[in-house]
C-alpha cells in the first residue's frame, strides 16, 4: 500500500507510477593536451514527477476514506503553488498487513501542475504533478562596531623610492684644530681632509692653516 502526501495534504488516489530523478552536476571538460575528464561536484536537486486521480464519483473501493471534494485539492495545490514556500513530499509503503516497509520524504517546491480532464476519465480529474528538491540556504553576516582602533604604522621606504637628501653639517673651528683633525673628528679618517676644504676654498686659503672661530661646511 502507498499513501503521498503533499504537505498536509493525503492524495484520495495514489499515484500508480513516481518517476524519481536524481541530477547531478558533474562537468566534463577536455584538457589542453586533447585528454577528457569529469570533474565531481555535489549532486544537484532531485525532481519527482507523477499524476494522480481525482475522484469525482463515489463507489471506487481504492479510494482514501477521507476524500474530499476536488475544489479541495485544487485549491490546495494552487496555495502550494502561489505561497512560494518549501513544503514536504512524503511517501509511505507498507505490506497489507501494516508493515511499513520504506519512507520517502524530501522538502520540496511545486514547480508545476497541470488539471487533465478527458472522457477517458468520465467525471473525474487526472493532476499531473512536477516537484524539486528544495535545500535551505542562507548567508553569514558580520557586525560591526563603532568602537574599532586602528594602528597606524610609519610607512617604509619602498625599494626603488629616492634616498632622502643628506644637509651638510657646519663646524666652528677650535684652537688646535686641523682639517686633518677635523676630517678625523666626522669620517673617522683624517685623510679625507679634502673634501672639507674643496666645500670651504672660499674660506681656506692654505689647507695648513686654519683659524678658530671659523665655521666650515663639513660635506656628508
Amino acid at each position: 500500500m502507498y499513501k503521498f502526501y503533499l504537505g498536509e495534504i493525503l492524495l484520495p488516489v495514489a499515484p500508480s507510477k513516481l518517476d524519481l530523478k536524481i541530477n547531478n552536476r558533474n562537468k566534463t571538460v577536455d584538457l589542453i593536451n586533447d585528454t577528457e575528464i569529469n570533474i565531481l561536484k555535489q549532486a544537484g536537486l532531485s525532481e519527482f514527477d507523477f499524476e494522480f486521480l481525482i475522484p469525482q464519483v463515489a463507489g471506487y473501493p481504492f479510494v482514501d476514506n477521507n476524500l474530499q471534494r476536488a475544489s479541495y485539492y485544487l485549491d490546495e495545490l494552487e496555495r502550494l503553488k502561489v505561497n512560494r514556500e518549501p513544503f514536504y513530499f512524503k511517501v509511505i509503503r507498507t505490506l497489507p498487513d501494516g508493515t511499513l516497509l520504506f519512507d520517502t520524504e524530501k522538502k520540496v517546491s511545486l514547480e508545476d501542475y497541470t488539471v487533465k480532464e478527458s472522457s477517458e476519465y468520465g467525471f473525474d480529474l487526472m493532476i499531473s504533478v512536477k516537484l524539486k528538491e528544495y535545500r535551505d540556504y542562507g548567508t553569514k553576516t558580520v557586525n560591526f562596531t563603532s568602537e574599532t582602533t586602528a594602528t597606524v604604522e610609519t610607512p617604509r621606504p619602498s625599494p626603488t623610492s629616492p634616498a632622502p637628501k643628506k644637509t651638510p653639517k657646519t663646524y666652528a673651528v677650535q684652537r688646535g684644530d686641523s682639517l686633518w683633525k677635523i676630517a678625523k673628528k666626522f669620517y673617522g679618517d683624517g685623510s679625507q681632509w679634502k673634501k672639507i676644504y674643496n666645500a670651504n676654498k672660499s674660506k681656506i686659503k692654505d689647507p695648513n692653516k686654519v683659524y678658530p672661530g671659523q665655521v666650515l661646511t663639513i660635506p656628508v
